[in-house]
């Protein structure tokens, strides 16, 4: 990849050699947003008289050989694709230092961030700075802040979508936090210009969510065809939670969670009774999940967000690639927070979800994941680079292999 982990247009600053003429432009993984991406594959372009070039077909390497022998060949790429999405990230935690660990000390830290007034409009600021100069163009954000929503819908260089974060554990204040976010969500929807980023809700988690404002979130979603987003079983503390109401995380939220009854059932079962999975929202980490839990969100349809250096860096248990894949559940990528994440390159992200799951998960399959997987997790319509389009569409994630 680029040293700085940003993907760049494959043919910046090449002068054409032999003036009109074919290229062609060999990488391990080519995908151009349609189908799945391909391996030691290649691009084909023509050049323009302006100097530009087009494309003219994406296939295997020694098949483009074989149909262009006289095109010159260019120095190998590792990826070449449209650009990534970052499906989950949280720009207003930009200025929370890096925090690995256990994640229940990582969840006090942000809650002690948050009440030292350190999230909000200017952290985001440069949270947005950092995620334009990875080289996104689509990022799904949570938000906790009004003036961060309005900046975000006010970007004109990105899309993608603002989840407006909801906390609320206590079941009597259900129904005044569901009015409340009702109200919000009426003067965030004016807001919104064509093209630009959509507004969303993320329920903050299961846990912090009573059910009644659960389920009521989740109409509303329904109702306005609105993204959802939720942090789901990102620890075993998690899971023990939601099954007896003891563990690690119930003591570190013990205040928060005074009247908290468990389900007896795993954080996806519990979303799934209560009706939430069928507003098919993006279900965020899920590295503590069964088989029934898996098959629950393929029958849902719902679409989840990998975040592989988070959950490394907060000591979650591994991603379970090969489940997933199994039960044919769509996987995006996300870099999470900059106080579990070191920074958010989505390449970075696949570069690390590559060492981690080595042979379960392609490269391939994870540049797919990363382009048109984040797509999906956003409601967005895929990127796609076909014949005739210009070669600039399609960037290059890695400096040229030698």
């Amino acid at each position: 990849m680029a040293h700085d982990g940003v993907p760049t247009a494959a043919g910046d600053g090449r002068v054409p050699a032999g003036g009109l003429g074919r290229e062609v432009w060999p990488a391990n993984v080519a995908y151009g947003g349609i189908g799945a991406a391909q391996s030691d594959a290649a691009v084909a372009v023509q050049r323009r008289p302006d100097g530009g070039r087009t494309v003219i077909a994406l296939d295997a390497l020694a098949r483009l050989r074989e149909r262009f022998p006289e095109a010159e060949l260019q120095p190998r790429r590792r990826v070449l694709a449209p650009p990534p999405v970052n499906a989950h990230t949280h720009l207003d935690l930009s200025d929370m230092p890096f925090t690995p660990g256990r994640y229940e000390d990582f969840v006090r830290a942000v809650i002690a961030h948050g009440r030292a007034g350190r999230r909000g409009l200017a952290a985001a600021e440069r949270g947005l700075a950092l995620v334009r100069a990875s080289g996104v163009r689509a990022v799904g954000d949570v938000v906790t802040d009004e003036a961060v929503m309005a900046r975000l819908l006010a970007e004109p260089d990105l899309e993608g979508v603002a989840f407006w974060e909801v906390i609320g554990p206590d079941p009597v204040e259900a129904e005044r936090l569901l009015g409340e976010t009702r109200e919000r969500l009426q003067r965030f929807l004016a807001w919104q210009r064509p093209g630009g980023m959509r507004v969303g809700l993320a329920p903050h988690a299961p846990h912090t969510v009573s059910a009644p404002l659960l389920r009521g979130l989740a109409g509303l979603a329904r109702e306005g065809r609105l993204p959802l987003q939720l942090h789901v079983a990102e620890s075993a503390g998690e899971t023990e939670l939601h099954r007896s109401g003891s563990g690690p995380l119930r003591r570190a939220l013990g205040a928060w969670l005074p009247d908290w009854r468990p389900s007896g059932a795993s954080p996806v079962r519990y979303l799934a009774d209560l009706g939430v999975l069928a507003a098919q929202p993006s279900l965020v980490h899920m590295v503590e999940v069964d088989e029934d839990d898996v098959r629950l969100v393929a029958r849902a349809g719902c679409v989840v967000v990998h975040c592989p250096r988070s959950n490394g860096a907060l000591g979650s248990q591994v991603f379970p690639w090969a489940l997933y894949a199994r039960h044919g559940v769509s996987v995006a990528l996300g870099t999470d927070s900059l106080g579990s994440s070191p920074d958010v390159s989505v390449v970075r992200e696949w570069e690390a979800a590559r060492a981690l799951h080595g042979a379960a998960a392609s490269p391939a399959q994870l540049v797919w994941s990363a382009v048109k997987g984040g797509a999906r997790a956003l409601g967005l319509r895929p990127p796609t680079v076909r014949r005739g389009d210009p070669f600039g569409l399609l960037l290059g994630w890695s400096e040229p292999v030698h």
